[in-house]
């Protein structure tokens, strides 16, 4: 489908990704970590045994800076740090295994970062290890890992894979020489496609390239070459990011001219190009960047109806509870969220004294669990019901943008539900927004202090 430019343009606005609800820069600092514990063993014992649970741990060594990363991330190119790093993640893992007085069941895990493949196999197979030990692995488990290029071997491959993963993700960003050298990402495309067949002959089913739209220098030329060279290597998934300029929370922006960056004109144009191939190479769009082969599990779980969202992206696990290690990591128990602190000093000054490294967070009241609950069946369904109880908030803060996103044929709706039109599912974003109360609400005293990448 062929979007309208000016549609385009009148809704790249700047809009959170809806990883959680209610967002991160609502949270508060200096949460109430008793409570919270109390919370997490609470929802660990309902949600346990019927589903399991979903890990993440951050691993944010990198040996280089990638200037356009807006990541929690830590440069050095000594490797002596990963036993540290590792042995407190596992100290970590053991606080929280000793309030859940029962093993855990996992059925998600996901090593994030940073550069995962950073660390050396061994490490990770004793990080893995140290898990492992005190838990139980669902039989429908998925395991994923993000991999650098350049860096991911074979032994790692074959080490996580005989640890049971099965997916690999590898932040590719752009295959031009000169969009790589600006950004200081420099990777060969045999490199690329190195890595994807030692992955495929190593038995991994699943793997997701990481590309970024609206790089500096990049032109309508560059990624149609970047989409084209990605697709021949026949990946299972795409993620086709929009590039975030962020330079007040991400230092490493500041490094490059802005005047090197597309236009937002130009940008959209980037947008639809890479759009526009991936759909036209048999990748369907599944909304929120993401693209998959029908192939893939990610599209059955799009097509029929249990594809979910958290803090990890789209996922075709459903559970309830999701606990983030590692330095600012994130939690999600359904009725709280809790991030660990941001910097390695305080992370590991915490878990020195046995405590929760926990800096900020956020305990969701009635209202944020119901508008929290419209906001994912949209993202993943394309569709919402309302509830009778809600429609007095629904019409005071939601309906006025709902009637707006009609009006341009992006949803229909009525006092019963909504549903996203094939045109729609390229702005869930702005339709997420149209539930998100305290973003409204900041608008509507004109004081939304908060600030957003714009949505495309």
């Amino acid at each position: 489908m062929q979007i309208d430019f000016d549609l385009l343009k009148k809704y790249n606005v700047p809009v959170p990704r809806y990883t959680s609800y209610p967002t991160v820069p609502i949270w508060t600092n200096g949460i109430d970590v008793s409570k919270w514990l109390q919370l997490f063993k609470q929802e660990f014992l309902k949600h346990n045994l019927a589903e399991g649970i979903s890990l993440y741990i951050h691993l944010p060594f990198c040996e280089s800076l990638c200037t356009y990363c807006g990541c929690n991330k830590k440069i050095t190119t000594n490797h002596s740090v990963e036993t540290r790093y590792l042995q407190t993640i596992i100290k970590e893992w053991e606080m929280y295994v000793a309030i859940m007085g029962k093993k855990p069941i996992i059925r998600e895990l996901h090593l994030g970062g940073g550069t995962p493949t950073f660390f050396s196999p061994q490490n990770l197979q004793t990080l893995l290890q140290g898990i492992f030990k005190n838990s139980i692995i669902h039989h429908k488990h998925e395991f994923g890992i993000e991999g650098h290029p350049n860096n991911t071997t074979r032994e790692h491959l074959e080490t996580l894979y005989n640890l049971g993963f099965r997916r690999i993700s590898f932040g590719v960003q752009d295959h031009d020489i000169k969009v790589q050298q600006i950004i200081n990402r420099i990777q060969p495309f045999e490199n690329v496609q190195q890595a994807v067949q030692i992955a495929r002959e190593v038995g991994y089913h699943s793997v997701n390239f990481d590309l970024i739209y609206g790089l500096p220098l990049q032109t309508v030329k560059s990624i149609e070459q970047t989409v084209l060279q990605s697709i021949s290597l026949q990946p299972d998934r795409i993620a086709f990011y929009s590039y975030a300029h962020v330079p007040w929370a991400s230092r490493g922006q500041r490094l490059f001219d802005e005047s090197d960056l597309p236009s937002a004109d130009d940008k959209m144009k980037l947008y639809q190009t890479g759009k526009e191939l991936f759909t036209k190479n048999g990748y369907s769009d599944i909304g929120m960047d993401h693209f998959s082969l029908s192939t893939d599990s990610l599209y059955s779980a799009w097509k029929e109806g249990w594809l979910h969202r958290n803090f990890m992206g789209y996922t075709t696990q459903k559970t309830q509870l999701l606990l983030g290690l590692g330095v600012s990591s994130i939690s999600d128990v359904g009725f709280g969220f809790a991030q660990n602190h941001k910097t390695i000093h305080e992370y590991y000054a915490s878990i020195n004294k046995n405590e929760f490294p926990i800096a900020k967070g956020y305990f969701l009241n009635e209202e944020d669990a119901a508008f929290r609950q419209y906001i994912l069946d949209i993202s993943c369904q394309g569709k919402t019901s309302f509830c009778k109880e809600h429609l007095p908030l629904l019409k005071q803060y939601s309906f006025d943008e709902l009637k707006k996103l009609k009006e341009d044929n992006l949803i229909e709706f009525d006092e019963s539900g909504l549903i996203v039109t094939e045109l729609g599912r390229n702005f869930l974003r702005n339709i997420c927004s149209a539930f998100d109360l305290h973003l409204l609400r900041a608008h509507e005293i004109n004081n939304n202090t908060h600030q957003y990448s714009k949505a495309i």
